[in-house]
């Protein structure tokens, strides 16, 4: 009896879907997250085929299924974890906020993973395994 309560007070985050948000592969991504992202605990991500960690004022996201990114100049980086998953990132810092985006090049879907300003990056490789899912077509130069 106590389960409904108590799940109505987690935390969770308004986050809005990718429009690509419904491809299966997305769910397949999403339920490969951790449920910790270093000392992050996982909490809920109200839009589809979306994750997050932190609280709900400052959070790690993901999203899966956006749009995938234009032709760039933007820094892409290979990063590769300890099981040899790896994963093309465009890492592009956000002007104004400082915070910085990773979205994954030549997989599809797309993912965008959002890291507040003053957050260690470093936690996106944590991720790799799951995004890993989707379908490598193009590689960074």
């Amino acid at each position: 009896m106590l389960a409904a309560p108590l799940a109505a007070c987690a935390p969770s985050i308004s986050l809005t879907a990718g429009p690509y948000a419904t491809d299966p592969v997305c769910a397949s991504i999403v339920l490969a997250m951790p449920d910790r992202l270093g000392s992050l605990e996982r909490i809920t991500a109200s839009a589809q085929a979306a994750a997050a960690w932190g609280t709900t004022s400052s959070a790690v996201t993901l999203r899966c299924g956006v749009e995938p990114p234009p032709p760039t100049a933007d820094q892409c980086q290979a990063i590769t974890d300890a099981t040899g998953a790896s994963v093309d990132w465009i890492v592009v810092e956000e002007p104004g906020t400082g915070d910085w985006v990773f979205t994954t090049y030549g997989r599809t879907p797309t993912t965008e993973v959002r890291i507040p300003a003053g957050m260690s990056g470093s936690s996106v490789v944590d991720l790799n395994r799951a995004v890993s899912a989707a379908p490598q077509t193009r590689h960074c130069l």
